[in-house]
């Protein structure tokens, strides 16, 4: 059924029931964490921009940070630099990190900018390095040989973890009818360019913000069981033990810490949801029924 077909009634009602949501999220800070695969379908960036538009239309104050690795390895791939990982993150030479930033604050960020704006907000593309807003630490990995048995300390290069979060550019923004989109690059205190996991990057600007949620779309609908059906809600101490019996395993580990990590900086809820779901950010905010796995204190 399209909006076409709606008619004025049924249009009146779905507002109404969408009430009691928008007032729960009246001027309440929501930091939508934007990656995936998802990010290289036009159409679903398109209503990604419509939901985000529209939430801050109903009074609340969205914060995107978006990632970018799947467009970081085809430009790499271009121009013949071999993509490294290790412990699951990239591993960022000098040539690489210019690569990153120039694809994440810059094509990535714009064409996020323009759909935004295309769709009635005003949106203003950020990365880490404004205003200081997030200084990162180099992050260093180690990983077990299976042959030896012996931890490896990995050097990742110019891979960071924010060590502190500045939100002063972000206060002068939020309120003003002004969309701020992050790029998550950082500087390192004695300066150069570090390449932060997008999760991590929205997890520490939610914590500095006190957000009311921070969502992460991801290529997945949230959280499943050992019968792949989706767990709706969780606390940190459930997480946990999903993570130390082994139903919450591989890439979905450190995406549920970060969620762990933002909840003890201080965010009230984070939300794990599929970010291929057509308007997946309005489902989860607006409906009774919610769009993916809720994680809370």
């Amino acid at each position: 059924m399209t909006s076409e077909t709606i008619d004025d009634h049924t249009k009146a009602r779905v507002l109404v029931q969408a009430l009691p949501h928008m007032q729960r999220y009246d001027d309440a800070i929501i930091v939508v964490k934007y990656g995936g695969h998802a990010m290289g379908d036009e159409q679903v960036a398109r209503d990604f921009a419509q939901d985000i538009v529209l939430l801050e239309q109903s009074g609340v104050n969205p914060v995107v940070v978006h990632g970018g690795g799947p467009q970081i390895g085809a430009m790499l791939a271009k121009l013949g630099i071999k993509s490294e990982f290790a412990a699951g993150l990239r591993i960022t030479d000098k040539a690489t990190v210019e690569i990153v930033e120039m694809v994440l604050a810059g094509s990535i960020n714009k064409s996020l900018v323009g759909f935004i704006n295309e769709a009635g907000g005003k949106a203003l593309g950020l990365s880490g390095k404004d205003g200081n807003m997030v200084v990162a630490s180099k992050v260093t990995r180690s990983v077990r040989d299976p042959d030896s048995n012996i931890e490896q300390v990995i050097d990742l290069g110019f891979v960071g973890e924010p060590e502190t979060v500045d939100t002063t550019v972000l206060d002068q923004i939020l309120g003003r009818e002004l969309i701020p989109v992050l790029a998550p690059v950082a500087t390192g205190k004695g300066g150069g360019t570090f390449n932060v996991n997008a999760d991590t990057f929205a997890g520490a600007i939610a914590g500095a913000l006190g957000a009311k949620r921070l969502l992460l779309l991801t290529d997945v609908p949230g959280v499943l069981d050992r019968d792949k059906q989706l767990i709706k809600e969780l606390t940190i101490a459930q997480a946990r033990a999903l993570i130390a019996d082994g139903t919450i395993s591989g890439g979905m580990i450190p995406k549920v810490e970060t969620c762990i990590y933002a909840l003890e900086q201080g965010v009230e809820g984070v939300v794990i949801l599929d970010g291929k779901v057509a308007h997946a950010v309005l489902l989860e905010l607006l409906t009774d029924h919610g769009a993916g796995t809720l994680i809370t204190r």
